[in-house]
């Protein structure tokens, strides 16, 4: 069974290992003490929620949901940034019981939708999407600007 718990400060250093092999998966250098730190900001900021997944009492995913609205539906929406599993427990319904949660917080906070974006070939992260509902959007382009 899978038991997916919020991250409050007590649970910090759990989510940072987490946050850092995330991290770290997305070829960025290893940085536990920074990971701690922004996670702790976000925490006590209120600027996102995190949750952890445990099999048993071991920390095996995360992820971490960042709230925002729609202007033109006048409800908040949430964006699902970060969405990590374990290598040795992929497969085993880790991830899909973090997209539950997630999506039971959007109910819970009368949001619109859960969003989230991937890499286009993120094929094995699209299948979870797919079972768990999520859409692809269509008739949209995605743009970013990054700012040195």
């Amino acid at each position: 069974m899978i038991d997916v718990r919020k991250v409050d400060l007590n649970s910090l250093q759990v989510a940072a290992k987490l946050f850092n092999a995330y991290r770290v998966f997305y070829e960025q250098p290893s940085d536990l003490a920074g990971a701690e730190a922004f996670l702790k900001a976000r925490i006590e900021n209120k600027e996102s929620i995190i949750y952890i997944a445990y099999k048993g009492e071991t920390a095996v995913g995360f992820t971490q949901l960042y709230p925002s609205f729609t202007s033109v539906g006048m409800q908040r929406v949430w964006v699902l940034n970060d969405l990590f599993v374990d290598s040795h427990v992929r497969k085993m319904g880790v991830g899909e019981a973090l997209i539950e949660k997630a999506k039971t917080l959007g109910k819970e906070t009368g949001a619109k939708w859960v969003q989230l974006e991937t890499a286009v070939d993120n094929v094995v992260a699209q299948g979870l999407y797919d079972k768990t509902g999520f859409k692809r959007a269509e008739g949209f382009y995605h743009y970013s600007v990054e700012l040195e």
